[in-house]
């Protein structure tokens, strides 16, 4: 079973995921292994890696701790060409749907693939969709993209069909990194309507409560990244929780 349908399978399983992210700039590397462990354990159903700056240059020996540390899936969530990793299970091959610069519709994805197809490195091909988020993130700037309205969920949808009909494999709607408003779950909802692709939602999520609004409104897998590594694993128990519960009450209202 490779990682994508074993993604699949805790979506199936479970009926969402809870994704774990950690920036390799951000995190205490002696902190980790114990950090991966007590995040398996909490319910993590798999783990990203990536930031838009490689500062520290510690990204394979950061895979590696990640990779001794838990039985989930170490997915890498590239922030640049420079993030690629034979050590990774995968990597999302992200196409930056919303935006309209030409690196991150093709041009990098070039540079990329034969690097990817030497390592033998699993491609999970993803339609990113950057959304306002209430400031300007990493994500934005780094990318020389616009990010899509908040109030505009039709363009979300009609991107999202679109990514379907390209034969992406997994959606992600991101808010960026440290975004003082998380997707909102109308776009979220209206994503869900029209496409028929799994549907990661991340950046902004700030509490277990606010995660498991994205589930019931048709998220596949919650990210959380920022909060985490602001507050620690006490609050890993919680979202995965809340992630779990509230697909399992969505599966339950389903039934009747």
């Amino acid at each position: 079973m490779n990682t994508l349908e074993r993604l699949l399978q805790i979506k199936k399983d479970k009926g969402a995921g809870y994704l774990v992210l950690i920036d390799p700039d951000k995190m205490d590397v002696h902190a980790l292994p114990k950090f991966m462990q007590g995040a398996t354990e909490a319910g993590a159903d798999a783990f990203l890696i990536g930031g838009s700056l490689m500062l520290t240059g510690e990204f394979d020996r950061v895979l590696t701790l990640m990779k001794q540390n838990t039985t989930q899936p170490v997915i890498i969530f590239p922030g640049s060409l420079f993030q690629i990793s034979a050590v990774a299970d995968a990597i999302l091959y992200i196409v930056l749907i919303s935006g309209r610069n030409p690196d991150h519709l093709i041009g990098n994805h070039v540079v990329a693939s034969p690097i990817i197809k030497r390592m033998n490195l699993e491609p999970i091909s993803t339609g990113y969709m950057l959304v306002e988020g209430g400031t300007v993130t990493s994500a934005e700037f780094m990318s020389n993209t616009k990010p899509i309205p908040r109030a505009k969920p039709d363009i979300a949808a009609a991107h999202a069909i679109a990514a379907e009909m390209m034969g992406l494999k997994v959606l992600y709607l991101e808010a960026g990194s440290g975004a003082k408003e998380s997707v909102p779950n109308e776009m979220v909802g209206a994503v869900a309507k029209y496409c028929g692709l799994p549907i990661i939602v991340g950046g902004g999520i700030r509490t277990p409560e606010e995660a498991a609004q994205k589930v019931k409104a048709g998220a596949s897998f919650v990210v959380t990244g920022t909060i985490v590594e602001e507050q620690g694993i006490s609050l890993i128990k919680g979202f995965a929780e809340a992630v779990h519960g509230a697909a399992r009450s969505e599966r339950t209202k389903g039934m009747l």
